[in-house]
């Protein structure tokens, strides 16, 4: 089979995807696989088993069409990773608000396509450990759940990609030490506002902001006579994800996953339950959007994007993000959000579910 040939359904059913994952030297090989829905003359023996492969394949097996609606089962394009389908460019948003949630409409379903595997080529543990926690997590408790996710992240954090991906970034200096308060608190009445409030860092997640966001949070979740959280960030934009300065300083990595289970904000947020509304702007990224997406009712202001780049980094969503996200716009679209890495914007998101309402 070769990497940059789709297969066809009837492929799909001989169990094409099925080849050993791992070659000679135990690395993956064609972590993603594409299968062209419009090449179909399955019988109905053949879908029946293409659903089978596609459910029980280690790889991501993902659909395109050059339809706007796939001309295939509901049964297989829930067990396929995502599928691509067909709309012009200024219809992305209403086909994705009217189609299926394991659909993602785009221009060129075939050159998307290419594009996600050749995202998923270059950091293949990333693609399949996110494809193995995607499958696991949707099944658990958020706490359970949260687990998953951040057991998977330390086992990438001890990779070959991420290592790659800090060798190429090179030294960094540490992020400068906070003179003020990363998080404002303020009480008004039976309202608790909380504010990222690291500005000079784009509210960047790092240890300092993420340990006050937490004492925040805590206040809350402790306090039941506190009806309403509001969530929201000062600056340029909501948060920019991860400090990436601190990325690589973990030296124990089991130690960061209790940090990030036990420590981090991801739960505490889920525990609030309908208090919490979270309030969007600006660039989005990583946990930016991972812990907000906890929020009952989220918010974005026009202009607003979200990303999740951790893939090219050769990791996972691990603030939770596995978790969240998925609970608003099915795994299927959340697997597009990572493998492609791109933006998407407060109207796309709002599409999806992933925001709730645009402000202004």
């Amino acid at each position: 089979m070769s990497a940059t040939t789709a297969i066809s359904v009837t492929d799909l059913a001989a169990g094409a995807p099925h080849a050993d994952l791992l070659d000679a030297r135990a690395r993956p090989s064609r972590p993603l696989v594409v299968v062209d829905l419009d090449r179909s003359t399955a019988s109905a023996a053949d879908l029946e088993h293409a659903v089978q492969r596609a459910r029980d394949s280690d790889r991501l097996v993902v659909g395109r069409t050059g339809r706007p609606v796939p001309d295939c089962p509901e049964d297989l394009l829930e067990v396929l990773a995502v599928t691509l389908v067909r709309a012009t460019g200024d219809r992305l948003r209403a086909a994705d608000s009217a189609g299926h949630p394991a659909t993602v409409a785009v221009t060129d379903p075939a050159a998307e396509a290419e594009f996600l595997r050749v995202q998923a080529e270059q950091q293949p543990e990333a693609a399949l450990v996110l494809h193995q926690v995607l499958r696991t997590a949707g099944r658990l408790p958020v706490p359970q759940a949260l687990d998953v996710e951040s057991l998977a992240y330390s086992t990438l954090l001890g990779g070959s990609g991420f290592a790659r991906w800090l060798t190429a970034r090179g030294p960094r200096p540490a992020p400068p030490r906070v003179s003020t308060d990363p998080v404002a608190v303020r009480r008004e009445g039976d309202v608790l506002r909380i504010t990222l409030d690291r500005p000079e860092r784009r509210n960047a997640h790092g240890a300092e902001l993420r340990d006050a966001l937490v004492a925040a949070v805590d206040l809350a979740v402790r306090d039941e006579t506190v009806h309403q959280v509001v969530l929201d960030g000062n600056g340029p934009c909501f948060s920019s994800g991860g400090d990436l300065d601190e990325f690589g300083t973990a030296t124990d990595l089991a130690a960061a996953h209790l940090i990030r289970t036990r420590a981090g904000a991801a739960a505490r947020l889920h525990a609030l339950g309908g208090r919490l509304t979270a309030r969007l702007h600006g660039t989005c990224v990583g946990a930016g959007i991972e812990l907000p997406a906890f929020a009952p009712r989220l918010l974005a202001a026009p202009g607003t994007t979200v990303r999740l780049p951790e893939l090219a980094m050769g990791l996972i969503p691990g603030a939770g993000g596995t978790v969240s996200i998925p609970r608003r716009i099915g795994p299927w679209r959340t697997r597009y959000l990572v493998l492609d890495g791109r933006p998407v914007s407060a109207q796309r998101a709002l599409a999806w579910g992933l925001v709730d309402h645009i402000e202004g």
